[in-house]
């Protein structure tokens, strides 16, 4: 009942000492040199956007202190299985609040505790934004699986692969391996890949039924599918660290160079066989 909308930046930003960065991860950059300066210093910088920077292969905390000049300790990260329909109709959730300042983290937690929303703190808010940039691409395969007709299975191995690629990632990028464990990891890939809310599994679905790229964006009516941008960031920086990562490639493939989900399938079922 409290709040209310603006359209004005300076307003919205005036006096506060939390922000809260709900954009695209693609964006971030681009809205955040326009607000900078209306930020005030010592605010706590709050991001819910879930994507690695094309280009510069950042990560969306790195964006924001590029930007802002703000210090790691002021910046948090929310994530976790968080799909917006369901915690709108109050239905019991939980989720991460990262922060490598635990006051500030526990003061976000509190500020967040809702009789529906239970948030958990986290100092490691580099695998909290690892598991959230790339379950978007997980979400795209599974998503992918089902419109060609594929059943549970399959979307098991999906999701169970693809936290192995995640865990792989995030490791190498010094994430800890109880955070990809836990709701910012797991939780938020398995509400990812199997929900109908869920953008980028739905995105996904659109393209597995034989849907070009342009069309599925326009059925999306005007949604992101952060999954869809993020893929060749991700790729990218996997490739950075050598972590071998054939499913992010796969939905790559099929999203930027004409792969049909078909052929996507046989290339995956193709590879080698190894231990797992």
């Amino acid at each position: 009942a409290g709040i209310r909308a603006t359209a004005d930046a300076a307003e919205a930003l005036a006096g506060v000492t939390t922000v809260v960065l709900g954009v695209p991860s693609q964006t971030m950059r681009r809205n955040l040199e326009g607000w900078r300066t209306s930020i005030a210093d010592g605010a706590t910088l709050v991001s819910l956007a879930k994507g690695i920077e094309l280009g510069t292969l950042m990560r969306m905390s790195q964006v924001i202190i590029a930007v802002t000049g703000a210090s790691h300790s002021q910046v948090a990260v929310v994530s976790g299985p968080n799909l917006a329909a369901e915690i709108a109709a109050e239905q019991p959730a939980a989720t991460v609040v990262a922060c490598s300042d635990s006051g500030r983290a526990v003061a976000l937690q509190r500020a967040l505790s809702t009789g529906y929303l239970r948030p958990y703190t986290n100092s490691d808010v580099v695998g909290t934004e690892v598991g959230g940039a790339c379950k978007n691409v997980i979400a795209l395969a599974c998503g992918m699986a089902a419109g060609v007709g594929l059943g549970e299975n399959t979307a098991a191995a999906i999701i169970t692969r693809g936290l192995a690629e995640i865990m792989r990632l995030g490791i190498a990028l010094g994430a800890k391996t109880a955070t990809l464990a836990g709701l910012a990891g797991v939780g938020d890939l398995v509400a990812t890949c199997t929900s109908p809310y869920s953008r980028n599994r739905a995105f996904g679905l659109r393209l597995g039924r034989g849907e070009s790229l342009d069309a599925a964006r326009r059925a999306g009516e005007g949604h992101v599918a952060e999954g869809v941008s993020s893929c060749t960031s991700i790729l990218a920086l996997a490739a950075s660290y050598d972590v071998e990562m054939p499913l992010t490639e796969a939905v790559h493939r099929v999203c930027h160079q004409g792969l049909s989900v078909d052929q996507a399938v046989a290339l995956l079922l193709g590879r080698s066989t190894k231990p797992e």
